[in-house]
Parts: structure tokens; C-alpha cells; sequence
């Protein structure tokens, strides 16, 4: 996809940027800096539920019209929930797109959460975190976050307790609303076949009039945590395991190094060296991978592998083994070259999925206040040295924490 986007800014502040591309699909996402991190100690799960009660009503639509105006039209309407950051986002045909636009108004300025409404959505959310426990593949992703940053608002799962649930109410969701959505972090990504003037019209006619107050609390980088290894008795068919780390944060320069570390180790390529070695070479194993999460001031790194119970030992042995050359031994001058040509390449066919692509440059702008172009990261992926990547992985991996589900 040639990068042709064109950033702006509303009257009352709000940063929008808009990807012009050929298409009759049309696309349009809010993104607002904020997320679970940043609930109160009384408020977890808080930012899901506000997640879920913006399709529960408005000043001016019922819960069915909020959820019937676009699907009518063929399009679709929906939203996620981070650690960080909370979006809603719209797809519909060109010729429909303001009608997209006027829906995401709604939704995000003029929801009344009501409270009936919050009753029946506790009851779905509750099933969620049902259906979420019954997975340990992803349940102990979020466990092990708890675990490593423990005693931090990153240290607790998005989607709460049930108990969790039971004390979020209308009041709390407008107290959350009021405190964490605010102009100054928030940004609208858009894209489709529309001109810089026309998107401008349409942005500053949908968008322009809202006005709050600046944000007036700040994160707190969670605190170092002594390395842990849990083991827990759950009643599966098999041992499911994730080695963890701190790693570094989206801001940080030694991010791009260790991304590239993390795709060779573990990444979604058939030869990554840990499907290589347990999975084709041992056969010990159908699912394993590495993983690597950033946040504003950290990050996490992770390896998860499923397996027999006999065999699950083995799988940390040489695990732990690999991580040793990895931390040991730099790569040499051809195994760079081609991770830097694979993980180019697995970036450029990432950005053909437009949604995906509308998603991340609404979220570089919110945190970095710019976009950078694919040429521009490529040249910095083009830079990295085996001696950055060496030390990223001194640094990630020299020791590691480890919770095993038994």
C-alpha cells in the first residue's frame, strides 16, 4: 500500500490523520489514550465495561438503533479495550461513511450508559470471563502480566473479576468517562477515497464542537519485581508454560533490536528457531512462540509453549538453552541480513490489511505525535547491528521469570 496520509488538527484540538487509498470501503477509528492501567484501585475492569456500555444507549439512539445503523447498511461497528488505550471503530461503503461518522459521535459524546442497560451487560461480561478461564492458552498470558508487574494498575487482567463487576455502576462509568476521556487523548484515524480538503470538512463538522478538560493525572512506571517461578495446578489435558521478562518500552531505542531478536526466536514464521527446535527437530510440541509487548514506559517479553506433562521439562531445557547461545553468541553477519529481510517483509504484507493499517497510525499519532513512514522504519531496521541485538537480549533474558500451569 503507497503511504499517502495527511495529518490535521480540529479547531478544540482533536489530531486527526486520514490514509487516502482507492476503495468503495470507507474507514474510521477513535482511539483515547486510555485503558485498564488506568483505573482506579476501585475501578478494575472498569475500562472494558465502558468498553461494552458505549453500545448501550445515547442522547439520541436506543441500544438496538446504536447497534442496528450500520449492520443495516452492510457495515460493521465495534471497539477493543487495552492495557493502554481504548478504540471504536467503523467500516461501511464510501457513500455511507458520514453516516459512519455520525454514529461514532454519538457513541463516544453522547452515551448515557444506562443503568438497566449495565445490569444485562454485566451478566454477558461475566460469560466472557467464563469463556476467557476456560482457555489457559490465553488466560496465562494476562496471569503472568499479574505477575510480573504486581503491585502496578498494569499488574491486573482487562476484564476484571466477576466481583470486579459488581460494583461498577452508571455513576462509575461517568466518573471513569469523565476523568480518562478527554480531546487532548484522543485521536481519529480515517481511511478511504476521500481528499485531504473533504476529510477535513467532514472531521471538523462531526467533531469540532466537543470540548473537555486536559487530562490531569499522569502513569506510573511499575517498579522492578524479583523473578518468580510459579507453577499451578490446573486440571488440563496439558502443561501450559510462559517464560517472561521486562523489555523495553515503545519509546525506547533498543525496541527494534530486540523486535528483531523476538521474530527469529519465536515470531510467526515456520523457521523461527524455537519452532525449529521443539516443535519440527523434537516433536515436543504443537504450539509455541515468543511474543513481545510495549507499553508507554515498559514492555514485556514472553515465550509460551503447550505440551505433555512428560515432556514439558524437556521444552524448558532447551528453551533455557537456546536463550543461553541467543544471550551468548551475536548472529552472524548472513543470519542478520535475512531476520532484517524477513521481518521487513512480514511488515509490508501486515500493512495490506487496511483496518490494521488505519488502527496503527491512529495510534502512533496518539502516543508519538507523528507517523513514520515504512521507509523510514525500514532504514532503522537496516541499522540494527548484531551487537544491539546481542545486547537486547543480555538485557531481556539474562534471567526470566516462569509460570507453569501443571
Amino acid at each position: 500500500m503507497k503511504e499517502n496520509f495527511h495529518i490535521f488538527t480540529l479547531k478544540n484540538g482533536l489530531r486527526c490523520i486520514h490514509a487516502r487509498v482507492k476503495s468503495d470501503v470507507a474507514r474510521c477509528a477513535i482511539t483515547v489514550n486510555v485503558g485498564s492501567r488506568d483505573e482506579l484501585s476501585n475501578q478494575h475492569a472498569i475500562a472494558h465495561f465502558t468498553e461494552h456500555a458505549f453500545f448501550k444507549g445515547t442522547s439520541h439512539r436506543k441500544a438496538y438503533q446504536v447497534n442496528c445503523r450500520l449492520e443495516n447498511l452492510g457495515g460493521e461497528l465495534n471497539a477493543f479495550t487495552t492495557k493502554e488505550d481504548t478504540t471504536v471503530h467503523a467500516t461501511i461503503r464510501k457513500s455511507d461513511f458520514s453516516k459512519a461518522l455520525d454514529l461514532l459521535r454519538d457513541v463516544l459524546f453522547f452515551s448515557t450508559f444506562p443503568q438497566n442497560e449495565i445490569e444485562k451487560e454485566r451478566e454477558v461480561i461475566a460469560d466472557e470471563i467464563n469463556m476467557y478461564r476456560d482457555t489457559p492458552s490465553d488466560f496465562i498470558y494476562d496471569e503472568v502480566e499479574d505477575l510480573l508487574f504486581s503491585n502496578s494498575e498494569l499488574g491486573h487482567n482487562i476484564l476484571g473479576t466477576k466481583l470486579d463487576l459488581h460494583h461498577i455502576g452508571h455513576s462509575n462509568i461517568m466518573e471513569f468517562y469523565k476523568r480518562g476521556y478527554t480531546i487532548d487523548q484522543m485521536v481519529i484515524s480515517s481511511l478511504g477515497d476521500f481528499s485531504p480538503k473533504h476529510i477535513e470538512a467532514l472531521m471538523e463538522r462531526y467533531f469540532s464542537d466537543f470540548t473537555t478538560p486536559l487530562r490531569d493525572f499522569q502513569r506510573e512506571t511499575p517498579k522492578l519485581n524479583p523473578v518468580f517461578d510459579v507453577r499451578k495446578t490446573r486440571h488440563t489435558h496439558q502443561t501450559h508454560a510462559m517464560l517472561c521478562s521486562r523489555a523495553f518500552s515503545m519509546d525506547d531505542d533498543q525496541r527494534i533490536p530486540y523486535a528483531l531478536l523476538n521474530n527469529i526466536l519465536g515470531g510467526p514464521a515456520a523457521n523461527s528457531r524455537l519452532n525449529i527446535i521443539l516443535r519440527e527437530k523434537y516433536g515436543l510440541t504443537y504450539s509455541v512462540d515468543s511474543s513481545y509487548t510495549t507499553y508507554s514506559d515498559c514492555g514485556m517479553a514472553g515465550i509460551y509453549f503447550s505440551s505433555d506433562k512428560e515432556n514439558s521439562e524437556r521444552c524448558l531445557e532447551i528453551i533455557d538453552s537456546l536463550l543461553k547461545e541467543l544471550t551468548q553468541k551475536p548472529l552472524t553477519a548472513r543470519q542478520l541480513s535475512m531476520a532484517k529481510k524477513q521481518f521487513m517483509s512480514q511488515m509490508a504484507i501486515s500493512q495490506e490489511g487496511r483496518e490494521g493499517y488505519m488502527l496503527s497510525l491512529g495510534k502512533s499519532l496518539l502516543v508519538h505525535n507523528q507517523v513514520e513512514t515504512m521507509d523510514e522504519i525500514y532504514q532503522k531496521i537496516q541499522g540494527v547491528t548484531s551487537e544491539e541485538i546481542l545486547e537486547s537480549a543480555q538485557k531481556v533474558w539474562g534471567k526470566y521469570s516462569l509460570l507453569m500451569y501443571v
